[in-house]
């Protein structure tokens, strides 16, 4: 297991999407350190690979699937991966009205099995809003798999997860900074 998170922080430190600095992150939350995954998605040889390390993951848990839901933008290419390694179909969800929606046609079938795929999590914001689209349309969700949980473990959904790698940096309220990182200019590099 250990060789297994070696390879995918390897990964995302070859292509420079461990980023260290002053972040504000989707959550509102502030952070020294971001992982930006559209850099890693710039080199398909290593989504191929992280999509191939996270399916024998899933695989190995024994979850079954028909499709792949994931929420744009950031587990666009991750999820398009799963699913085309899989040999299933892939949808995504989309903002509309600051709110995550099936849009494009895409519709789920009653007891459709669907998975979620997602880049990072820190809370599980995303993948929650992905659940309730599920739920609302009758499927079944099979479990949410992520290539980065940010919160070590700690953010937990109603079905099975899965992650690659497991981290946790802190993360502190805009009113509570460390003086150190205050002094970094923020950037919102974009989820």
């Amino acid at each position: 297991m250990a060789t297994e998170q070696n390879e995918v922080l390897s990964i995302f430190t070859r292509t420079r999407a461990l980023l260290t600095g002053h972040f504000v992150l989707r959550s509102g939350l502030h952070s020294g350190h971001y992982f930006q995954c559209a850099q890693v998605c710039q080199h398909m040889d290593a989504v191929e690979r992280l999509a191939e390390l996270l399916l024998a993951k899933i695989r190995a848990a024994g979850i079954i699937f028909d499709t792949v839901l994931a929420p744009a933008m950031g587990g666009l290419v991750i999820g398009q991966e799963v699913a085309r390694q899989a040999g299933v179909r892939y949808i995504f969800a989309e903002k509309e009205n600051d709110a995550l929606v099936l849009r494009r046609g895409f519709k789920l079938k009653p007891g459709e099995r669907v998975l979620v795929v997602e880049d990072v999590v820190t809370r599980g914001g995303r993948a929650v809003e992905c659940l309730e689209i599920i739920r609302q349309a009758g499927g079944a969700t099979s479990a949410v798999a992520m290539l980065v949980d940010r919160s070590a473990g700690t953010t937990r959904f109603t079905v099975p997860d899965i992650s690659l790698l497991e981290l946790s940096f802190p993360t502190y309220a805009a009113a509570a900074l460390p003086e150190a990182l205050a002094k970094i200019p923020i950037e919102k590099p974009g989820s």
